[in-house]
């Protein structure tokens, strides 16, 4: 089939947006490719098309848990083999799902990039047909991106491994200096970036200073009727935001990494079937939604980066209708900023003495420990040594970043099962009434569970089983015990792995790349974004632009700073229009009364001309306009 033939069959549609085919083309050539897309601009159908076309898996690397998971699951419901692995899966259950992309027919393997590393699973790859290696996320793989990862240079090692095989790297958020290093550190053979314009002409970007984020959130919500997101710095203030709304008759709900994944999938989805106007929620929420009608998103509190707030904002008006995102600034703000270097980037001692504390904690001896894993929780770590809790979790990444440890936050391990006994071997077996119900659901309602390990639902089992989940859980135990089934329960927690031998504190070696070189790139995104903020001049849209390396022709028009009035009446963005008439008429035109001719009033010209004589272009002399050439200052009278 060709490329259109496998978009019609399996998604249903007649023809590619944006540069999807472009991408697709370039991959589909044998060249290593960087996609640049924003938020909604369809990355999965880049690398899933191609990779039908042909023989063979494609590797998918990824590192959002829910988003692996949701992206098999559609895979699997149009008839396509995908698979997962993920941090916390045996042994066993890894060499299933090698052996069933080996040998199974199965078109997609969708791994995190901490399994890179595993010998297992390199070892397992060697007898894999690889037909394209996918990096979701791919700006994790560069120190001067705003999320890095230090797994994600292990995708080099695997390129090695797998000669000839082309690579698509995706991302929606980079700078040039970011698309150069991803490229680098990929092991491209040559430049070839293809960029999908992240200029957002139905998107208006609005900063609004106010001493009460509250009321201004209320009073924006009700302006702009529609589904909204507002974002938050932390999960408390999830829960008081959306309870203040509610109080308000403005109907929300909140949502953050800690909630229960079952509690979060409810959620999402009641707010994505419109039960909710209103998601009060982290960063955590948002990757993989598919709601298009998001009117409103509106920050509470400012971001850490331009490129993670460009990627929360594009999260509005994905259906093309007008939208707003929404800043609001006050004048503390400045402070939490700052604050938040010093959180993100704790001094080395500090550091030092978390490394030591947490070897206190496992009871580890210099020397020892090298590939053990602890479950963690940094709560009682912190209060049982009396530390500060932000910036021991940043203390925790760092040490993760110089490759001492590696700090794997809220592990989603969802429930698993395999029936390992046959289809017909179940016929034989004689259980009670309530095991053989909880059975039938299962079987009816998941697939390819006499093969792979699925994932499933228990909360969704219990409603319709209408047991409890300790039920659920004795009888897939019990089953487990006769060899039906092989079950592993649904848990939820941090993990700390030793990934070298303990070393004394003081033998910790800072990196400066890891550490000081990052913690400055910290402080330029953070003054960025602060620059955005503060701003009372120019496009807020051309501003975002700029930063990602894109030229904006002409202000966008809709922004608070174009649309603020000048003295003379004018918004920003008309008089800035009409300052590029005169600037283009003064160029091509000997005598530069024609500017006069242009379709303004005298009024607005002789406005423009003056604020044109007060930034040094033009100077108004006895009625007469001198133009300044740039080269050679020459004159032009009239």
């Amino acid at each position: 089939m060709t490329y259109r033939e496998i978009l019609k069959h399996y998604w249903g549609y007649d023809s590619f947006r944006g540069v999807q085919e472009q991408i697709i083309e370039s991959i589909g050539s044998g060249r290593d490719t960087l996609g640049l897309m924003p938020t909604g601009g369809g990355k999965s159908i880049t690398f899933q098309v191609p990779a039908l076309s042909r023989e063979g898996v494609c590797l998918v690397i990824s590192p959002l848990i829910a988003l692996m998971k949701d992206q098999v699951r559609i895979l699997r419901n149009n008839g396509v083999k995908a698979a997962s692995i993920q941090t916390g899966m045996s042994r066993e259950e890894i060499i299933t799902v090698m052996e069933n992309c080996i040998f199974g027919g199965y078109k997609f393997l969708y791994i995190s990039p901490e399994r890179l590393s595993s010998e297992l699973f390199r070892t397992k790859l060697k007898h894999l047909r690889i037909n394209l290696i996918t990096v979701d996320e791919s700006h994790c793989i560069s120190q001067w991106g705003y999320d890095f990862r230090p797994s994600y240079l292990q995708i080099a090692e695997i390129r090695k491994m797998l000669p000839g095989v082309p690579v698509l790297a995706l991302t929606a958020t980079a700078t040039p200096r970011v698309a150069d290093d991803i490229q680098d550190k990929l092991g491209f053979e040559r430049k070839n970036v293809i960029t999908m314009s992240f200029y957002r002409e139905n998107l208006s970007y609005v900063v609004r200073s106010t001493d009460n984020k509250l009321e201004e959130l209320r009073h924006i919500l009700d302006k702009v009727p529609g589904s909204g997101i507002v974002y938050v710095s932390n999960r408390r203030k999830t829960k008081e935001v959306a309870d203040w709304l509610n109080a308000h008759h403005i109907p929300s709900v909140f949502y953050h990494a800690g909630l229960d994944p079952i509690l979060k999938d409810e959620r999402q989805k009641a707010w994505t079937e419109g039960r909710y106007r209103i998601v009060v929620a982290t960063n955590a929420f948002g990757m993989g939604i598919d709601k298009p009608d998001v009117r409103t998103v509106v920050h509470m509190d400012i971001p850490n980066s331009i490129e993670a707030y460009y990627q929360e904002a594009g999260r509005a008006g994905r259906d093309g209708k007008r939208s707003y995102a929404v800043l609001l600034h006050s004048p503390g703000d400045k402070r939490t900023i700052a604050k938040r270097i010093s959180d993100n980037f704790p001094k080395e001692q500090f550091i030092r003495d978390v490394y030591e504390k947490l070897a206190f904690w496992h009871e580890m001896a210099v020397g020892d420990g090298q590939g053990c894993s602890f479950d963690f929780s940094l709560g009682e770590f912190c209060q049982h040594f009396s530390l500060p809790a932000i910036p021991t979790d940043s203390a925790l990444r760092i040490l993760t970043r110089l490759g001492y440890i590696e700090y794997s936050e809220d592990t989603d391990f969802s429930a698993r099962i395999l029936f390992t006994a046959s289809r017909d071997e179940l016929y034989l077996i004689h259980q009670d009434k309530l095991t053989e119900q909880v059975m039938n659901v299962i079987l009816r309602h998941y697939s390819g569970i006499f093969t792979d390990y699925s994932f499933i639902d228990e909360q969704y089992i219990c409603t319709l089983t209408g047991i409890d989940r300790h039920t659920l859980y004795t009888t897939l135990t019990n089953l487990q015990s006769q060899g039906v089934v092989r079950y592993v329960p649904e848990r939820r927690t941090p993990l700390i792995t030793w990934t070298r031998a303990r070393v004394d504190k003081d033998m910790l070696w800072f990196d400066p790349e890891v550490y000081s070189a990052r913690r400055e790139e910290f402080r330029k995104r953070t003054g960025a974004m602060m620059e955005y903020v503060t701003r009372t001049t120019g496009c807020r849209s051309a501003m975002l632009l700029k930063y990602f390396g894109e030229h904006q022709e002409e202000p966008c028009g809709c922004c608070d700073l174009c649309l603020e009035k000048t003295s003379a009446g004018m918004t920003r963005a008309e008089e800035a229009r009409i300052a590029r008439s005169l600037s283009e008429c003064l160029e091509q035109h000997a005598d530069p009364r024609e500017v006069y001719s242009l379709p303004y009033s005298r009024e607005k010209i002789d406005t423009v001309l003056r604020t044109l004589a007060d930034e040094g272009i033009v100077k108004i002399e006895n009625g007469n306009i001198i133009v300044y050439d740039d080269k050679n200052r020459r004159d032009k009278r009239a």
